[in-house]
């Protein structure tokens, strides 16, 4: 792990995590009138504590960041209101999950940013 890895944390890898979830819920959200269909989701706690399964990072660098984020295994969620054609997506609840993604998608990145910013005045030596 280098040193930018190290001040960044989990929250670079939390960024694509976000990312990956806003488009698991918008697929949801696609398919709400698909019969059958089975809404997804990240388990986002399992995937940066390691405990998720099927991640194989692969890198050309040992420095590199791995695809793990992108590769993140998604779920199928337990609806509150099964529906009678067997999809279990609910548009109340995916709307909500979307908002919810994107703030946190929003915060983890202004967190970035000020990481970044607090970087570039050290370097200046403000």
């Amino acid at each position: 792990m280098n040193a930018l890895d190290r001040h960044l944390g989990i929250h670079a890898q939390a960024l694509l995590l976000w990312e990956r979830r806003a488009e698991l819920i918008a697929a949801n959200l696609a398919n709400a009138d698909t019969p059958h269909y089975k809404a997804r989701d990240i388990d986002f706690a399992a995937v940066l504590a390691g405990r998720a399964t099927g991640l194989t990072p692969a890198r050309s660098h040992p420095d590199h960041l791995g695809p793990a984020e992108r590769s993140a295994p998604s779920r199928y969620r337990l609806p509150l209101h099964p529906s009678l054609d067997g999809n279990t997506v609910e548009t109340q609840v995916e709307h909500a999950l979307f908002a919810e993604n994107a703030l946190r998608y929003q915060m983890t990145l202004d967190f970035l940013g000020r990481k970044f910013s607090g970087l570039v005045r050290a370097l200046r030596g403000e």
